[in-house]
């Protein structure tokens, strides 16, 4: 049976703040991290808005050395992955280094950094002079890679380029990670930054969508490892993931929404649980029609007219693409972290793709204040 994954800390760099305590107050006090971004990048932008990090400086996190040919995903990896790190108060050194790996979700990697690394290939005088220390930036990997560099972690390196089902899918191969014994513990987030080249392509896609919240911009990492095992050990957790399940349907019609609440029962009966014991849905409704349709539909098929408080986290931190689905994890998270009286809570979390692919995570999450993660 695979190992039910603990948190025990974990990092978020995005415009709610950076790490998880000043994310955690952005959230309790409703504060939105829409920013002017029409002064970001030299070339113009279709909106003047975004949920992105505006005055961002690597080295104000990292410092100077080493930082200088970090695109700004994995800057945003790197950084929230020694957040993570902190915030566990696991100490990496020679007795586990091997045994500590990280599994990152994304869309593209950086977009931004593969893109102009193929226009140098085609408006660049023959032989093509490339710039040679621009293409590990635009190789999908060079986030996951980094982060293991910079925080000397030799475990297992993966990258899911899943979009908006990242969060499910690196939980779901953490887990087995894990439960067949090819890692102790795991670094699993995701990262996805904002650029022209995303803003662009989003208003062309999306443009019959004017409700739709505005790109954002976040890094998310957990640190988790076998929940059996700490236990054991008495130490605390921020929760335990009790399940993740998804699954791929027709784009078009009743599919996804069905297809979703299949999956929420999923969840819930792999859990051992029942709809009423579930206390927070967060949600990935970020404006766009047909896809809020597909969780609503979903979670009315499951819970009835009533059902469990709806945590929107879009409406403060924007649409980030991959790392969505993790910042709806961090959302939860945070709700815990910011109350004990909602210790031992359930949570459901649930993502949707333009292409048909739903997923659902079911999470149990507690305060850490004393608590050994029981109920």
């Amino acid at each position: 049976m695979p190992a039910t994954l603990a948190v025990t800390g974990w990092g978020i760099l995005s415009p709610l703040g950076a790490g998880a305590d000043e994310f955690t107050r952005a959230v309790a006090d409703r504060r939105s991290g829409l920013a002017d971004v029409s002064a970001m990048f030299d070339e113009p932008l279709p909106q003047p808005k975004a949920h992105a990090i505006t005055d961002f400086d690597v080295r104000d996190h990292l410092g100077r050395k080493r930082t200088g040919s970090l695109d700004r995903s994995t800057a945003f990896a790197v950084t929230a992955s020694g957040l993570a790190l902190t915030d566990s108060g696991i100490v990496v050194d020679e007795d586990n280094r091997d045994e500590v790996g990280v599994v990152l979700g994304t869309t593209l990697g950086s977009l931004r950094a593969t893109a102009e690394f193929d226009r140098e290939t085609l408006v660049n005088d023959r032989p093509y002079m490339v710039e040679p220390l621009l293409f590990p930036n635009a190789v999908m990997n060079c986030a996951a890679s980094r982060c293991a560099i910079w925080h000397q972690l030799r475990g297992v390196n993966c990258t899911i380029p899943a979009g908006e089902l990242a969060a499910v899918s690196v939980l779901r191969y953490g887990r087995t990670l894990i439960s067949r014994g090819h890692a102790d513990t795991l670094l699993l987030g995701a990262t996805e930054e904002f650029s022209a080249h995303r803003a662009w392509g989003d208003h062309h896609t999306h443009s019959g969508d004017p409700s739709r919240v505005p790109l954002g911009e976040a890094a998310v990492v957990m640190v988790t490892e076998d929940a059996r095992a700490v236990r054991a050990a008495g130490r605390p957790m921020d929760a335990e993931i009790l399940s993740a399940e998804f699954g791929q349907y027709e784009p078009d019609g009743a599919g996804p929404a069905a297809g979703l609440a299949e999956r929420i029962r999923a969840a819930l009966s792999t859990a051992g649980v029942t709809p009423d014991q579930v206390t927070v849905a967060s949600t990935g409704e970020g404006g766009i029609t047909r896809l809020d349709e597909v969780e609503q539909a979903a979670l009315h098929e499951v819970f009835g007219s009533g059902g469990p408080e709806r945590l929107r986290i879009k409406e403060l931190a924007g649409e980030c693409g991959g790392a969505s689905g993790m910042v709806q994890i961090a959302a939860v998270l945070a709700r815990h972290r910011a109350d004990a009286r909602h210790d031992g809570e359930l949570s459901l979390v649930t993502s949707v793709s333009p292409d048909g692919a739903v997923g659902a995570v079911l999470l149990r999450g507690w305060s850490r204040k004393g608590t050994d993660g029981e109920e």
